[in-house]
């Protein structure tokens, strides 16, 4: 009777412990740095203050000649996105900057995978919208 108990204990323990794993620190799903589909910019999404950002940590020269172009003199460094909140199960919303139109849209983070980001982003409500699917890399 008590190796019963022991072991229903535990397993409530296994499976508390578990929902603490997936409850417990949400942004961890999205956090680490990203490559959008081309390879040609990377960022590396973060805690910025109670929101997440990402911080463009890699751009090719094109990327930053084609930002330069549209008025962002400066990518690397730059928040690419901004003021994301978690909402849902496995989503976040914030603000998407577009450098090569210099432009700020809504925007929605969604993890496919461990190492699959899907972004979304809108340029007028439901209007001008675009997906894009992201790779995970090493820091």
């Amino acid at each position: 009777m008590i190796r019963l108990v022991i072991m229903g204990a535990a397993l409530i323990f296994a499976s508390n412990a578990a929902h603490a794993r997936q409850t417990g620190a949400p942004n961890e799903a999205i956090m680490g740095v990203w490559a959008n589909p081309s390879g040609s910019v990377r960022v590396r999404i973060e805690e910025c203050g109670t929101k997440l950002c990402g911080v463009v940590v890699y751009a090719n020269e094109k990327a930053k000649a084609d930002a330069a172009k549209a008025g962002t003199d400066v990518l690397i460094g730059i928040n690419l996105f901004r003021e994301f909140d978690r909402y849902g199960r496995n989503k976040w919303r914030g603000k998407v900057l577009v450098p090569d139109l210099d432009r700020t849209v809504g925007g929605e983070l969604k993890p496919i995978s461990a190492d699959t980001l899907q972004v979304h982003g809108c340029m007028f409500g439901h209007v001008g919208c675009k997906n894009q699917k992201w790779t995970r890399v090493s820091n």
